[in-house]
């Protein structure tokens, strides 16, 4: 951990450039497909690296929205374990990897034919303070069904957006809490 001085208390802070250690970073790959539309179910795969050592730590998820939760890739972490919507994480050594995969009920039916995609929030949060974490986001979608209209927040230093059809991808460093919502008008 970086020392107590260096601590944001929340305000969501793009960093234009990293921090000269590596921090934590969140990756995660998700695909919209056909049935997401209808059920609001998306794939996930997320796998996290430079994970701060310590003795416990959890990544949670909104209960009841994430099924079929599993540890796909543990290393340098004496014990990792699904706990409801929760992954429970004990002995994390400098180094740590752990991947996961999932299906998350983030995908929403707005009306009118939108549909909003929504992810976060992302921190690294550590008792009262928050510490600089990268995120990158991998989402593919049916282009043929689906046109992107929007994605918040906008593109700013320290905040990377790269849109192909039927791809995006993000990419930030930041410190606080990041909440992304990406926007879609069905075809």
């Amino acid at each position: 951990m970086e020392s107590a001085h260096n601590v944001n208390e929340g305000v969501l802070k793009f960093l234009e450039k990293a921090p000269t250690k590596p921090v934590h970073h969140h990756h995660n790959q998700i695909l919209i497909d056909q049935n997401s539309l209808s059920s609001g179910w998306v794939s996930l795969k997320q796998c996290h690296t430079h994970l701060d050592p310590v003795p416990r730590a959890q990544i949670t998820f909104r209960e009841g929205f994430v099924r079929d939760l599993k540890v796909d890739i543990s290393t340098k972490i004496e014990q990792a374990w699904i706990e409801g919507a929760s992954v429970q994480l004990t002995n994390v050594e400098p180094g740590a990897r752990l991947c996961l995969s999932a299906q998350i009920r983030a995908f929403r039916d707005t009306g009118n034919g939108y549909f909003n995609l929504t992810n976060g929030p992302y921190m690294r949060k550590f008792l009262d303070g928050y510490y600089p974490m990268r995120v990158t986001l991998a989402i593919d979608y049916p282009p043929q069904m689906l046109e992107l209209i929007d994605i918040a927040p906008q593109v700013q230093p320290g905040f990377k957006i790269d849109t192909h059809k039927g791809a995006i991808r993000i990419d930030t460093v930041f410190e606080g809490e990041l909440q992304t919502l990406i926007q879609f008008e069905k075809l």
